[in-house]
């Protein structure tokens, strides 16, 4: 088989009931695997019981995110990998668009579809939108996200794009490239782990698209939730290291030093909502990265000399937070005209 569709699980027996029968009826030839990062619900049993057909990695421990997806792919011989969050609901002909514009377009390492909210499914789902970016200060956004806004799909983002990064919730990508890289970097257990491993495929000259025609359906924030300290943690240390990682040289030093202010007025700002434990969670996310970031200096080193000229899609020259408190542009069309 071409193309493995790799959903990663983990206490999701709820969502695999959901979304997994829609996702093989949908997937056309490709083979369907679950990796279970050790479950304490009974997905396992139930997977065996209900879905045969469907191959089943089991792992003794919670990897993680990152490392979990770098276990399954390493046990599998595909041209392309699918990786695929277990709540998404798919679309017909969702991953033939992507296989053939894969086959299509050889330069091309990895594609996302446009990813729609399953709950408002008029609407952007924040977890990629219709293709991932990042600004000048290393935050994320989306064609249809900026922030926490999101925008009503008007069909304003239907042409296919280069774009920076492509969302982990459904992420297609060639497996020699997703080798060739080193794959995710388990170090970042979860979240922003697909934007490090884009910035990495873009600095060896690798391209990264949207391919709105292919249309999914995301739930979002399935496993730790919108508000959940831990993934506050996770989020800032991990967008440290990615930048710190990957970052020009003639950027990193304002960037990181910026930062400190930018990090800990967020904190100030959740301490003020009344969301006590997620702003500790910042000044802990930046005494974690400050430990660990000697750790990450080879890879840098890699990373850097390993670079082509740099790209003008990969880091924006703007910066979001003054796009949008300032200037009050919601919108990534009235950013990036």
């Amino acid at each position: 088989m071409k193309t493995a569709v790799v959903i990663l699980n983990y206490n999701g027996k709820h969502f695999l009931e959901q979304f997994l029968p829609n996702v093989i009826e949908l997937s056309g030839e490709a083979e369907i695997v679950v990796a279970d990062n050790a479950s304490s619900d009974d997905s396992v049993k139930f997977l065996r019981e209900s879905f045969p057909g469907v191959t089943l990695i089991t792992f003794d421990k919670n990897h993680g995110y990152a490392q979990g997806y770098n276990l399954a792919l390493q046990r599998l011989d595909h041209e392309y990998f699918v990786i695929l969050n277990s709540d998404i609901k798919v679309t017909p002909d969702w991953l033939k668009h992507l296989e053939e514009y894969l086959d299509r377009n050889t330069d091309v390492s990895a594609l996302q579809p446009k990813v729609l909210s399953y709950n408002k499914p008029d609407t952007f789902e924040y977890a990629g939108a219709c293709g991932g970016f990042i600004d000048y200060y290393g935050y994320p956004f989306c064609r249809g996200r900026i922030f926490d806004c999101l925008e009503k799909d008007e069909g304003q983002y239907d042409e296919p794009i280069d774009v920076m990064w492509a969302s982990g919730a459904c992420l297609v990508i060639r497996a020699k490239d997703f080798r060739e890289v080193g794959g995710f970097d388990g170090r970042f257990f979860a979240y922003q782990e697909e934007i490090d491993l884009c910035w990495r495929l873009h600095l060896r000259g690798k391209r990264i698209k949207c391919l709105p025609k292919s249309v999914v359906y995301h739930v979002g924030s399935g496993v730790l939730g919108n508000d959940s300290p831990f993934k506050t943690y996770l989020n800032f240390r991990n967008n440290l290291t990615l930048i710190y990682k990957n970052m020009p040289a003639d950027r990193l030093k304002k960037v990181l030093f910026v930062r400190w202010w930018l990090d800990y007025l967020a904190a100030i700002h959740l301490l003020v909502s009344g969301k006590i434990k997620n702003a500790a969670s910042i000044p802990r996310a930046r005494k974690d990265f400050a430990k660990i970031k000697s750790s990450f200096t080879a890879d840098r080193e890699k990373n850097i000399v390993s670079a082509s000229a740099l790209q003008p899609n990969i880091v924006s020259d703007k910066s979001l937070l003054w796009q949008y408190y300032a200037r009050g542009k919601r919108k990534f069309s009235n950013i990036f005209s």
